[in-house]
């Protein structure tokens, strides 16, 4: 049975030279970097030369970088202190959101009794720019938290544009980036975001490390107390391995940028072609199949399937080697439709299934061949 994995934009393997660095850190360097003894002091100079390297690419200083446990932390430390700290009563959001955003929207709604306003979509997921005008207009302290690319349908945001509206209209804006950080060049000086969250293991990193980029003198406040640690904004004793493991796997992803990001757009553009000529009438969610208003990392697709096999078939693809997600990883196992799908498609087509599919440098168009081929006998 062949093996294939089309489920990155849930986690990715991590590359031989990331492992190599993590068992590196792993065999030689235990101190805590809070000890002002000679084995801390060598971790907190690998803590703090990860920080610098992750700071160049993003072309913002060292000191505005917070590691983190990964990008759902980063998205609770910025909203939960931009109203706690910062005084924001009103956040502008969409409801095709990651649930980090979501969820943590929505509890301090309640429990602080802010303003929310859900920006209106069109059919593909995008926003209207018009309507964030007019709601950025509002006298109250406001921060607009909208992904860079998102997770299921791919979309790209323009978050210049939208930045630059936050900035001419002295509101705040914070960005899930987790899926395009290490798959996009983001100039922090350029576009003027205050916040961005990034998490390691979509760009071929360990688990369990992201980090947050706090603009300097934002004002924010830690989420988790107990220690000075990451400048006072998160307490805890740092993951030296994972830290320096998320540095390697950023500079190996911006060192090999160009090559993989062709590479990976080629298998995208092949997958689309041949889906739709071997698969009538399937249909392609947001702007996935638009290589310009989407990532280039994942296709999204609502197949021509009667209700009554649609419960078959992730588990027949499973059978048959194939990894892929109904949504996204975080909802997996749930039987409920994605919120974001249920956001933008009419109700015949949220009655077929939608399959995500999301690729790296490690797949081939063979796999793409297969995984359609198991995709047409299921329909035929």
């Amino acid at each position: 049975m062949k093996s294939v994995y089309f489920d990155n934009a849930a986690t990715t393997p991590m590359r031989d030279e990331v492992v190599d660095a993590i068992a590196e850190v792993l065999r030689n360097n235990f101190g805590n970097p809070s000890s002002s003894h000679s084995f801390g002091r060598a971790s907190k100079v690998l803590v703090e030369k990860s920080r610098k390297l992750i700071a160049k690419h993003l072309n913002v200083s060292a000191g505005e970088i917070v590691f983190t446990s990964g990008g759902t932390e980063a998205d609770n430390l910025v909203l939960n202190s931009a109203v706690k700290d910062l005084g924001v009563t009103h956040i502008i959001t969409s409801k095709i959101e990651h649930h980090a955003v979501l969820h943590t929207v929505k509890k301090l709604q309640n429990e602080f009794k802010i303003q929310v306003s859900y920006l209106d979509l069109d059919d593909k997921g995008e926003i209207d720019f018009s309507q964030l005008e007019h709601l950025l207009q509002s006298e109250s302290k406001t921060l607009v938290s909208l992904m860079h690319i998102n997770n299921e349908i791919g979309n790209i945001l323009d978050i210049k544009r939208v930045a630059d509206l936050c900035k001419q209209n002295r509101a705040l804006f914070h960005s899930d980036a987790v899926q395009s950080v290490g798959h996009y060049n983001l100039d922090l000086q350029n576009v003027p975001v205050d916040f961005i969250a990034a998490s390691a293991h979509k760009f071929h990193g360990p688990k369990g490390v992201g980090f947050a980029f706090i603009r300097k003198n934002s004002g924010l406040k830690p989420l988790i107390v107990g220690g000075e640690q990451e400048r006072g904004l998160r307490a805890g004793t740092e993951s030296i391995h994972n830290i320096v493991g998320m540095e390697v796997a950023i500079k190996e992803a911006y060192n090999k940028l160009k090559e993989e990001t062709v590479f990976i757009k080629g298998l995208k553009q092949y997958f689309i072609d041949e889906i739709k000529k071997e698969i009538p009438h399937v249909k392609f969610n947001g702007c996935s199949d638009d290589l310009e208003k989407s990532t280039y990392t994942l296709v999204n697709v609502c197949l021509p399937i009667p209700v009554k096999k649609e419960d078959m078939l992730l588990f027949q693809l499973d059978l048959k080697g194939i990894a892929c997600s109904k949504g996204s990883a975080c909802q997996s196992g749930s039987s409920q439709v994605s919120h974001v799908l249920s956001e933008i498609l009419n109700g015949e087509d949220l009655q077929k299934p939608s399959i995500r599919f999301s690729f790296s440098k490690y797949n081939t168009k063979a796999e793409v061949d297969y995984v359609i081929s198991v995709l047409k006998a299921f329909i035929g």
